[in-house]
C-alpha cells in the first residue's frame, strides 16, 4: 500500500525474486524544530564533504548524510518512505552542533496493531511521528522496540500510548530506567530481550535479535523474515562517523559481520539517509570498514606509545575523514579504543 504522504524506496539494481518495489520518486512532508531551537527560513544547500570521485547519478544519490550537500532543506523533513508493505522508514532531521543529518524510526502497520523500532529525540518530535502514522493507520501503536537506548531515539517516547509494550534488551532497560525519573511519563521496559524474541502482530512476524555489542550495550535488530528487512539502528550510521561514547568497538564490527550474514534485501540505518536496498548494503560494508580504520589508527598509536590525549588530536582517518560528525567524534572514537585495548570498558 502507499498512502497519501509517503513513498516506495527505490527497488534494489539486482533481481531478488521474493521482494517487489514500487518506483517512485518520495515524496517531502513538513518539519518542524528537532533537539534544537527552529530557526527561520531555509538552509541553502552548501558544498558537499564527498570526496572528489564521488558524485551522484541517477540511482546513487550523492555519498553524504548532510542533507543540504544533497539539495534539501528543513521544509523537506519528515521524510517517510514505504520500504515493504506494510513497513514505513520515518527520516527526521536533528542537529548536533551545526552538523545535520537525520534520525531514522522504523514502524510495522498491521490491523492489529502497530509496531515502532525506535522513537525520536524529544516529546514534540516523537508526537510528530506518533501523528504520522496517525495518518496512516488507524490501527494503535502497540509495540515499542528500544533498538538503541540514546536519548536521541528514546526521548519522547512518552508520546507513545500508556499501554504500549516496551521491548528492550536488558542493558538498554536500565539505561531506560535509569534517564526517566518516575513521574516523567516515560514508558516502562515490559518485556526484555536477551537474545532473541518474535512477535506475532496481525499477519506479520517480526524478530528481535541481539546480534551482539555495538554502538552500546544493548544494541537490537528488529528483523522482518518475510520481506528480508533489518532495522540495525545505531549500529549502522550511513556516512555519520562511528560514534562511539559508549560503544565496544571490535564486538561492533563482528556484530555487523553477522547482520551481514542474514538474509537481507534491505539493512536500515539509524541514522544518514534510506537510499535504495542496494546502495544501503554498500554502505553497510563502507561503514564496517570505516569502524576498523578507526580501530587500526587508534591501535597504530597505541602501539606506538603515543598517549591517549596526544592520540586523540592526531588520529587521521583517509577516506572517512570527510564524513559527517568526524570532527566530534573522531576523537571519543580514539579514546574508546584505547580504552578496549587497556581493558578499561565496562
Amino acid at each position: 500500500m502507499t498512502p497519501s504522504g509517503c513513498a516506495p524506496i527505490l527497488p534494489p539494481t539486482r533481481p531478488r525474486p521474493r521482494l517487489v518495489f514500487v518506483l517512485a520518486i518520495p515524496l517531502l512532508l513538513a518539519f518542524g524544530a528537532c533537539g534544537a531551537p527552529d530557526e527561520a527560513g531555509d538552509i541553502a544547500p552548501q558544498a558537499s564533504s564527498a570526496a572528489p570521485d564521488e558524485a551522484a547519478t541517477a540511482d546513487r544519490p550523492l555519498p553524504t548524510a548532510d542533507p543540504f550537500a544533497r539539495g534539501y532543506t528543513r521544509e523537506d523533513f519528515p521524510r517517510v518512505q514505504e520500504i515493504a508493505p506494510g513497513v514505513f522508514t520515518y527520516e527526521q532531521l536533528r542537529s548536533a552542533g551545526e552538523e545535520w543529518f537525520t534520525t531514522v524510526s522504523m514502524f510495522v502497520v498491521t490491523d492489529e496493531g502497530v509496531l515502532v523500532a525506535d522513537g525520536q529525540g524529544n516529546l514534540e518530535e516523537t508526537q510528530r511521528l506518533v501523528d504520522h502514522i496517525a495518518d496512516i493507520t488507524a490501527a494503535p501503536i502497540t509495540h515499542l522496540v528500544v533498538a538503541s537506548d540514546h536519548g536521541d531515539h528514546t526521548g519522547g517516547n512518552a508520546a507513545f500510548p500508556e499501554d504500549v509494550r516496551v521491548w528492550a534488551h536488558p542493558t538498554s532497560a536500565e539505561q531506560v530506567a535509569a534517564a526517566s525519573p518516575e513521574g516523567a511519563g516515560a514508558r516502562p521496559v515490559t518485556d526484555r530481550v536477551d537474545d532473541r524474541a518474535e512477535i506475532t502482530l496481525g499477519d506479520r512476524r517480526i524478530e528481535l535479535h541481539f546480534l551482539g555489542r555495538a554502538h552500546t550495550g544493548g544494541d537490537l535488530a528488529v528483523y522482518l523474515p518475510d520481506d528480508r528487512v533489518l532495522f540495525l539502528s545505531e549500529a549502522y550510521l550511513h556516512r555519520v562517523f562511528p560514534a562511539m561514547r559508549s560503544a565496544y568497538p571490535t564486538e561492533w564490527v563482528a556484530m555487523i559481520e553477522r547482520a551481514q550474514a542474514m538474509d537481507v534485501d534491505i539493512y536500515v540505518p539509524g541514522h544518514g539517509f534510506v537510499d535504495a536496498p542496494a546502495v544501503l548494503e554498500e554502505e553497510l560494508e563502507t561503514f564496517r570498514q570505516a569502524i576498523v580504520a578507526v580501530i587500526a589508527e587508534a591501535r597504530r598509536l597505541h602501539e606506538g606509545g603515543v598517549p591517549m590525549e596526544t592520540a586523540m588530536e592526531q588520529a587521521t582517518f583517509g577516506e572517512f575523514e570527510s564524513w559527517s560528525l568526524r570532527s566530534s567524534q573522531g576523537p571519543r572514537a580514539v579514546q574508546q579504543v584505547y580504552a578496549e585495548l587497556e581493558g578499561r570498558l565496562r
